[in-house]
């Protein structure tokens, strides 16, 4: 092959990547306008003040009812992302403190475990509200704990799990009073 066929096809290839290139290029500027945002609804975003009901967010759910209907086998299943650093077996801890009997227990207190100055002067029990929210986002919960987890967004996750741990032990607490 001679040096003129080698050029002629280097410059199909480039030539057809730059075609690419600039049909992707005035596409975006016919479909979605000329440097405007890709969707305009978020361009004018809107403050709009709610109404303080004296209520807060938690206060609307039903927790009664989200307990009631919890999934002992997907709480189980939930807990797959807790036991690579933490057990269900009472006094084996691990990398995190075990989880046995932790509903009611007072937070930074698994005999044997050091805790994070975040959690160890945390003080209060492991209750519904506070398993909740330490789930949630655990660092904003409680900043200094040593816990990497990033948290479950997911409000019937968390009861899943919480109503989980709460059997686990074979004796559980009231979650609601």
């Amino acid at each position: 092959m001679n040096s003129q066929k080698v050029n002629m096809y280097v410059g199909t290839i480039i030539g057809s990547l730059l075609f690419f290139l600039l049909l992707g290029f005035f596409s975006e500027l016919i479909f979605v306008g000329r440097g405007e945002p890709e969707h305009q609804a978020l361009a004018f975003a809107i403050e709009i003040e709610a109404e303080d009901t004296g209520e807060s967010e938690q206060a609307a759910v039903d927790f009664a009812a989200l307990i009631a209907a919890a999934d002992l086998a997907r709480g189980e299943k939930l807990f797959g992302k807790c036991k690579a650093c933490h057990k269900l077996t009472d006094g084996a801890n691990g990398v995190g403190p075990h989880l046995w009997g932790v509903v009611g227990r007072p937070i930074g207190a698994a005999a044997g475990f050091k805790y994070s100055d975040g959690m160890a002067n945390h003080g209060g029990d492991w209750s519904l509200d506070n398993l909740l929210g330490f789930l949630e986002a655990p660092k904003t919960w409680a900043p200094g704990t040593k816990m990497t987890f990033k948290g479950m967004p997911d409000l019937e996750d968390r009861i899943d799990l919480i109503v989980y741990l709460n059997q686990i032990d074979g004796s559980p607490e009231p979650l609601i009073e």
